[in-house]
């Protein structure tokens, strides 16, 4: 099962000084509102900083996502992985519409209760939309036409 590019989203108690953390380490936000979250890269290891809006840091992947921020062509839809995740017996905490063929993600929890969210910003491969803009973070293309998925 391919579930494209991997980060780790942490919930922090102070974006400013988390953000100067990790620029210390080579981290450059590539990003976020920078008030309540921020996303950053160093390399291929991308890193989001969210201040406020979860309680436990995050596994996340991006289906369509490469580990560099380009976007791929071809990958495996959010609603398939969910398929074989349910045929499989695993739980899904926060689903979406399997018919959708927007962004979309959805969230199970690993035996540890620790939280992975698999979330794709763009819609399900083969419905229409071509462009293959390389991507940052934050789920935007280079000409603007990327969004984050909340579920569709």
């Amino acid at each position: 099962m391919q579930l494209g590019a991997f980060s780790v989203s942490l919930a922090v108690k102070d974006l400013a000084a988390s953000r100067s953390f990790y620029e210390e380490l080579g981290f450059a936000v590539t990003g976020g509102d920078g008030e309540r979250y921020l996303m950053m890269i160093n390399g291929t290891t991308i890193l989001g900083l969210f201040q406020g809006l979860f309680e436990k840091n995050i596994l996340t992947f991006n289906p369509g996502l490469a580990q560099d921020t380009s976007r791929v062509a071809e990958f495996m839809d959010v609603r398939d992985i969910r398929a074989s995740l349910v045929a499989a017996g695993i739980d899904i905490t926060t689903d979406t519409d399997p018919h959708g063929t927007g962004p979309a993600s959805i969230v199970l929890m690993d035996p540890d209760d620790n939280p992975v969210l698999i979330d794709q910003f763009f819609p399900r491969p083969g419905d229409g939309d071509s462009g293959l803009g390389e991507v940052n973070a934050d789920g935007e293309t280079a000409d603007g036409d990327g969004e984050a998925a909340d579920g569709d």
